[in-house]
């Protein structure tokens, strides 16, 4: 029924809270999903704000999704999009992206409140090197009752399918339960985990932990339910035949090609943020954290 649970390691910024339950030590990815980053609910004090200045990826897809507050994402091809409750963010790096994130000056103005998730998804073998992209979506399939809501935000779930792009199987959704409400999880994907951002709930009687990463068993339908209502994350996707490495901000299938975008970030050769780009994230030395928050 449960395979794993995973606990996060939390990291305390003041008033700003992430727990990182991927990559942990015993395990890499589920599906997809490589680096699972849950954060808030906070509010920081007027005048302060997230900002993460602009830093480079390769390989993989960020997908940024709020509960609340708002974030301005801005990368090197261009695009620009205030990302708010009920929009996913997707932006594929593929050979090279620059991007950066910072709370919007309305958000800074009263106050910043931060509550979502950010992940990352390794791309598969024979599309780490695709052309960098970005898509902002809001208009996203919903299935629900009167007890209960879910919002798929990748793949297929329920009988609907998400418009996000995909480049390996994926599942990803958001899933409300009023008190006493209750959500089928299905069977297709091959790995599948659950987050409980918020209130309470179980899966099959199993009571899941705030903020715990809960591998469920493969090929097996299973049950949320909630007595008090809860917010539940749902992610995961197909089991990936090959291993991938993660330094910095970086991942891919080739450690030699993680050590290249390393040496093109510290020479200058990645392209730079339209809009933001008079600072930016130096390469750190040593072994860095997987991604900091600065």
């Amino acid at each position: 029924m449960i395979t794993e649970t995973i606990t996060p390691t939390t990291h305390d910024l003041g008033k700003f809270e992430v727990r990182r339950a991927l990559p942990s030590k015993g395990r890499t990815m589920i599906g997809p999903f490589i680096f699972v980053d849950q954060f808030g609910p906070a509010q920081l004090d007027i005048g302060s704000a997230m900002d993460v200045r602009p830093h480079p990826h390769i390989n993989l897809s960020t997908v940024t999704w709020l509960f609340e507050g708002a974030i301005d994402h801005r990368d090197s091809l261009g695009s620009f999009s205030t990302i708010r409750p009920g929009q996913v963010n997707l932006m594929t790096a593929g050979k090279g992206i620059v991007h950066s994130e910072r709370s919007p000056q309305t958000e800074r103005s009263r106050g910043p409140k931060l509550y979502g998730m950010q992940t990352w998804l390794a791309l598969p073998d024979g599309k780490e090197e695709i052309e960098p992209d970005f898509e902002a979506i809001a208009d996203l399939p919903v299935v629900e009752d009167e007890w209960a809501r879910a919002t798929i935000v990748m793949g297929d779930l329920w009988g609907k399918r998400a418009p996000t792009t995909t480049h390996a199987d994926t599942i990803y959704a958001e899933i409300v339960l009023a008190p006493t409400g209750t959500m089928p999880i299905d069977a297709e994907a091959d790995e599948r985990a659950l987050m409980l951002v918020g209130g309470q709930a179980s899966v099959d009687g199993h009571e899941l932990g705030l903020y715990e990463l809960t591998v469920l068993e493969p090929g097996r339908t299973m049950r949320l339910a909630s007595e008090q209502g809860g917010r539940i994350m749902l992610m995961g996707g197909e089991a990936f035949p090959t291993e991938r490495h993660v330094w910095w901000n970086f991942v891919s299938s080739s450690k030699d090609r993680i050590r290249q975008a390393s040496e093109d970030w510290k020479q200058g050769r990645f392209p730079t943020v339209p809009g933001d780009d008079e600072e930016f994230i130096p390469l750190p030395e040593g072994k860095p954290k997987t991604v900091s928050y600065p």
